[in-house]
């Protein structure tokens, strides 16, 4: 691991020490920052080559290295990311590596090129990894995988790149097994030449009868494959999995099968934010305008999250189709054989219709409207990019508010416009399958921290929004937040709309997350939680008499389930079935009561739902 680095802003800080990878502080607010550091000759005797890895270089970078480089170039770029750069060198002694990154130079730095995260976090540099690796030649220095599924079952298409430090004739052994299994796995060979030292690629394809399938939490196992590519006596591996993605009519469908869509935007880029994902019912998180880094997809594959993957494409303004294309199609190369990646969408909220918020009054329901009315919005660049994708990728190529042709909305009533409650009118007015973002900020509770500002000022959060929804301190505001959570998770679910709450974590002292920037939970975390159930009861309309509920099965089978309830000294009772991801309609007598417990059950699992009459 290469930690240790001298940093030069070009119009900051100068030649200070900083630890990498990651996003010095100290950095916050440089437009482009050179880093330098040096290692020894890592190699041992029977290695011929060191191989510099650097991942998460953000956003235009140039690396210069003092060794020979083995493929015979000068300075190497980087424009996107979320690609590894990998340069193989021959050390002459002490080798200097110098590299130096810069904010973007176009609209496609996404969410780190606005205001929704503070300035600490879009710190040019290397993000996720700066190693070395050492290596005899020849040796494998890329597997990269991309599984499909086929009529027979699926093929796995493979394309390795091996070093070589001379003329070459030999054969690639390809290992194939299913992950955490000592059993045999399938063998394959491919034949590999080469004229002299450098690059080669080879093609290879794996086909497999009767896969076992990757699935989404909740509707099968995260079945996983390993795969061994070996030449002479290197070898490189990678974890794969088989699971087919369709966005057909604006639904999901994953292996076939449909998904309700229970999510979260994580616009954090942190593995432990997946367990806490789980936590909330989720089965996918959406990654708006920002890439997720390699150790979120790998505990994503694991926990069984649907990634909907973004491109770093966000707000008003025009862009650059061919390059969004480009961006886009190596995206999917460099992901593909993560079986959580999922939808790829184009642009997000690509207007700002509802910057200065609305009131809930009837004057502010009509300029809602008209505002509607009034956006004007040009998707064809999206489809653009989004017809470019090969057909097994599924794209989304907007998401957007009210009045907007977009393909999965982001509403934000009880925040932007309106009261939460609004939103069953909003789905009528401006219906859409999946809402991709709704919710509302909240202050977070800064424990002892008494010199702390109370997070008014905090990046991502809209203070003027919150204070003219919000009397009072962090307890209203949390209140607040988890009230609009639930009304608007719940509507949506009860009429079959798939969720995508807008965001799970704060990137601040405040924001729209369910919980706070250190991991702490909100009050709307636990709200959420029990809207995401998988199987869960809701009441359309909480009142004494009679009272539409409806219980929602995201189930992939049909359940036999009992629907109870409890309001003062009063019971009731119901039993019925659900289909497989279906909804069933009924009513319940409720008495005049404060509170009503609604208990849904299927087996002996137990699920609850309170609400105030």
């Amino acid at each position: 691991m290469l930690e240790e680095w001298r940093a030069t802003a070009e119009d900051g800080p100068t030649d200070r020490p900083v630890s990498l990878p990651g996003k010095p502080p100290a950095l916050a607010g440089a437009e482009a920052v050179t880093y330098e550091t040096s290692f020894a000759d890592p190699r041992a005797p029977d290695e011929n080559v060191a191989v510099v890895v650097l991942r998460g270089l953000y956003a235009h970078a140039e690396l210069d290295i003092s060794a020979d480089r083995l493929d015979d170039q000068g300075t190497a770029h980087s424009d996107a990311y979320f690609e590894p750069v990998r340069v193989p060198v021959v050390p002459d002694g002490e080798t200097v590596l110098s590299v130096t990154c810069r904010a973007p130079r176009d609209r496609f730095g996404g969410l780190y090129d606005t205001d929704r995260v503070p300035e600490s976090e879009r710190v040019p540099g290397i993000w996720w990894e700066a190693t070395v690796e050492t290596h005899p030649l020849p040796y494998v220095d890329r597997l990269d995988v991309r599984p499909e599924r086929t009529d027979d079952g699926a093929v796995l298409e493979v394309r390795t790149t091996v070093v070589t430090g001379g003329p070459l004739d030999g054969r690639i052994t390809y290992a194939l097994r299913p992950e955490g299994s000592r059993a045999s796995g399938m063998m394959n060979r491919e034949r590999i030449t080469a004229d002299g030292p450098g690059t080669t690629t080879v093609e290879h394809a794996i086909e497999l009868r009767d896969p076992s399938l990757w699935w989404p939490r909740d509707l099968g196992d995260q079945n996983r494959y390993t795969l061994r590519a070996t030449i002479g006596d290197h070898e490189r591996s990678i974890t794969t999995g088989v699971c087919s993605v369709q966005w057909v009519g604006g639904r999901f469908r994953v292996n076939g099968e449909p998904l309700s869509v229970r999510g979260v935007n994580l616009l954090t880029d942190d593995p432990a934010d997946v367990e806490r994902a789980a936590g909330l019912h989720a089965n996918l998180v959406r990654a708006p305008a920002h890439v997720l880094s390699p150790g979120v997809y790998e505990a994503c594959d694991e926990a069984g999250l649907l990634v909907w993957q973004g491109l770093p494409l966000t707000g008003p303004g025009s862009f650059d189709v061919d390059r969004g294309r480009d961006l886009a199609a190596r995206l999917v190369d460099t992901y593909s054989h993560h079986p959580s990646l999922g939808p790829v969408g184009i642009h997000d909220e690509p207007t700002d219709t509802f910057a200065d918020g609305l009131g809930d009054g009837f004057l502010d329901g009509l300029r809602l409207r008209w505002r509607a009315w009034r956006t004007a919005y040009d998707r064809s660049p999206a489809e653009r990019v989004a017809a470019a994708l090969d057909e097994d990728v599924p794209a989304v190529p907007v998401v957007a508010g009210p009045g907007v042709d977009h393909d999965a909305g982001a509403y934000y009533p009880g925040w932007d416009y309106g009261a939460a409650a609004d939103i069953d009118g909003l789905l009528d007015r401006y219906p859409t399958d999946v809402l991709a973002a709704f919710g509302a900020g909240a202050l977070a509770d800064r424990g002892d921290d008494t010199d702390a500002t109370d997070g008014r000022e905090a990046a991502g959060f809209d203070a003027a929004k919150h204070d003219v929804r919000v009397d009072g301190g962090v307890a209203a505001s949390q209140t607040n937040q988890a009230d609009v959570l639930r009304t608007v998770a719940e509507t949506a679910r009860r009429r079959g709309v798939g969720v995508v709450a807008t965001a799970l974590r704060d990137t601040d002292a405040a924001g729209m997350g369910v919980y706070a920037a250190d991991g702490t939970p909100k009050e709307a975390r636990d709200a959420l939680a029990r809207a995401l159930q998988p199987v869960q009861a809701f009441l359309v309309d909480p009142a004494p008499g009679e009272t539409e509920a409806v219980v929602v099965n995201d189930a992939p089978e049909s359940l036999s389930v009992t629907l109870s309830w409890a309001a003062g000294e009063a019971t009731g009772e119901r039993e019925f079935s659900v289909g497989a991801a279906d909804r069933w309609r009924g009513t319940v007598d409720l008495p005049s009561a404060e509170r009503v417990r609604l208990a849904v059950s299927v087996g002996s699992t137990t699920v609850e739902n309170t609400y105030r009459l």
